[in-house]
């Protein structure tokens, strides 16, 4: 059986590993059909993840097929589609007893903490999946992952249809929030310095789009928002400069969701906050949000396949992240069929 594995920082291989055997109790064999290329893999590979641990099968968004399933397991049968919740959490700390699983204090994800979905088959518990419509394609339910993050953010920021959100990055992730914000019929103005990113958000709904690489960020906000800014700013880049500018420019009682793990401090005055009464919000994987997010997607309310720029088979894994590293303006989401 075949596995994508960073060996090293630096080292990325295509090795070859005993596939799982009969289920035990609970757990089912799954073959990966479809997995999406995440920017925590390529910090993997880079050795710039610090909660990563080597070797490591990488892999975190994944789609595939029920092969084999245990005795007891009822929920999913072969032939089942299905995606892949990478979450693994204990159940019994603080924040899972009080349905806070992503952060638990035992956290651990697939293809970060351990080992994860970049194999051609895998044993997991029965828990961890989730039954998607056979006509759906597997190379479109593979995106559910990232709309759990986008359903997470939004729920962290109490969005609704009344707001004005500003979002920092057209990146993969900010396509998938403004595409949910845009469901709630929330007005989202988005910032990058990729043009064809910023593009593609007109496209996906976004009110205005605006090149932060040149001058007049601050004055484009204020006229956007009639002087007052963002009810709800998202930050899904994770830059301390641009935490401190959601700061800045944030409505009175306005909510700023911050998703990155930027390593350099912020220098935020105390007053920024409690003059406005601003909520400043983490937002980390996602809590329970599978079921919600395939539901956007299998409802046609999100367009997983507008975002997805290139696909390549698991062979080719390192001519997709040279690309993805390479040529931002060519790439969005890219995918890896097995």
């Amino acid at each position: 059986m075949r596995a994508i594995e960073v060996t090293k920082p630096g080292e990325l291989r295509i090795v070859d590993r005993e596939p799982p055997r009969e289920p035990q109790a609970g757990h089912v064999v799954v073959g990966i059909r479809a997995m999406g290329i995440c920017g925590s893999d390529i910090h993997i590979l880079h050795g710039q993840n610090p909660f990563a641990t080597y070797p490591r099968i990488i892999g975190h968004e994944a789609a595939g097929e029920v092969l084999a399933v245990a005795s007891d397991v009822t929920a999913v049968s072969p032939g089942d589609r299905v995606v892949v919740d990478p979450v693994i959490s204990c159940g019994e700390c603080p924040a899972c007893r009080i349905g806070r699983q992503n952060v638990c204090s035992r956290l651990q994800v697939r293809g970060v903490h351990t080992d994860g979905m970049a194999r051609e088959q895998l044993l997991l518990p029965a828990s961890c999946l989730h039954v998607f419509r056979k006509d759906l394609p597997f190379e479109t339910a593979v995106l559910c992952e990232p709309f759990t993050i986008a359903a997470e953010t939004l729920w962290r920021g109490r969005v609704t249809g009344a707001d004005t959100l500003l979002l920092f990055g057209a990146g993969p992730i900010g396509q998938v929030i403004l595409q949910g914000a845009r469901r709630l019929g929330a007005k989202v103005l988005v910032t990058d310095v990729v043009p064809e990113r910023l593009d593609l958000a007109k496209c996906m709904g976004a009110s205005d789009a605006f090149d932060s690489s040149k001058e007049g960020l601050r004055e484009w906000v204020r006229s956007s928002t009639d002087g007052v800014g963002p009810s709800v700013t998202v930050d899904a880049v994770g830059r301390a400069d641009i935490f401190e500018l959601a700061v800045e420019m944030a409505a009175p009682a306005g909510r700023i969701v911050v998703l990155g793990f930027g390593p350099e401090p912020s220098r935020i005055a105390e007053r920024s906050i409690t003059a406005r009464e601003l909520d400043i919000l983490g937002s980390r994987l996602h809590n329970n949000k599978f079921p919600e997010a395939l539901g956007w997607i299998e409802r046609g309310e999100v367009n997983p396949r507008a975002l997805v720029s290139h696909t390549f088979r698991m062979e080719e894994v390192e001519k997709a992240i040279d690309l993805i590293e390479h040529a931002p303006r060519e790439t969005c989401k890219v995918i890896l069929t097995f």
